[in-house]
């Protein structure tokens, strides 16, 4: 039986930098660490994702490990668990959908103006807020509405479902909003329609507990973020 934090990463970057940490990220990271060294919190195994965000969060994390005098597990990168790539897929859909809406147009031109504006501002609205904009792109990309060169919703799903986090006791994934809810989805039987909505209520640094037995998976807990006091320290972009 394994007990498996699925742990989202802290603030990342800008919507042209997005995979690295912001400072209040690394932050975020650190306040996680300390609160499960003083929860009595120990892992038998780590794992992380192939991108820098998750992977500088799983570092914030064992650094407060190491600062209290404790282990924290070598960390295995497995891509599997990475985020589907959200630049990407955004970048290659948009100009075929500003083709078709007009409103999708003038919100796409709209976040390029304002992006533009406040690339020396990374605390910008447009850096830190999930635009209807995006929200329509990715639902085009899940509902396969154009042609897309990258990896499909069904391919996604597949990849992270693949995932195989192997060991007794506690283990740590560090992780991104999507794979997380993926896995959330499944333990609860949920439709994979609702993935999406099970992503956009994550947090930053926030831990979402999976017990994994032989024959079935419990949630235990889902979007905690017991460390992060202060409201301006939740975030979820």
């Amino acid at each position: 039986m394994s007990n498996v934090y699925l742990i989202r990463h802290g603030q990342a970057g800008t919507r042209d930098e997005y995979d690295t940490l912001s400072e209040l990220g690394r932050r975020q990271a650190r306040l996680l660490g300390e609160h499960l060294v003083g929860q009595g919190v120990g892992f038998a195994a780590a794992y992380a994702g192939g991108l820098r965000r998750q992977q500088q969060t799983a570092a914030q994390v064992a650094a407060a490990y190491a600062e209290a005098g404790l282990a924290f597990p070598e960390l295995k990168i497995d891509a599997g668990w990475d985020e589907f790539d959200f630049h990407h897929v955004y970048k290659e859909l948009a100009p075929l959908m500003c083709a078709d809406d007009p409103e999708f147009r003038r919100e796409h031109e709209e976040m390029l103006a304002e992006a533009r504006a406040s690339a020396l501002d990374p605390s910008a609205d447009v850096h830190r807020r999930w635009r209807n904009s995006d929200t329509k792109a990715m639902d085009a990309w899940v509902e396969g509405r154009y042609p897309y060169s990258g990896e499909s919703w069904e391919q996604f799903l597949a990849r992270v479902a693949a995932c195989r986090p192997e060991a007794g006791g506690n283990v740590a994934v560090f992780t991104s909003a999507v794979p997380a809810a993926v896995w959330t989805a499944r333990t609860v039987e949920a439709a994979s329609t609702h993935v999406p909505r099970l992503a956009a209520v994550l947090l930053n640094t926030a831990y979402t507990v999976l017990q994994l037995r032989a024959d079935e998976a419990l949630l235990l807990t889902f979007n905690a973020v017991p460390h992060l006091h202060a409201p301006e320290l939740r975030t979820r972009r």
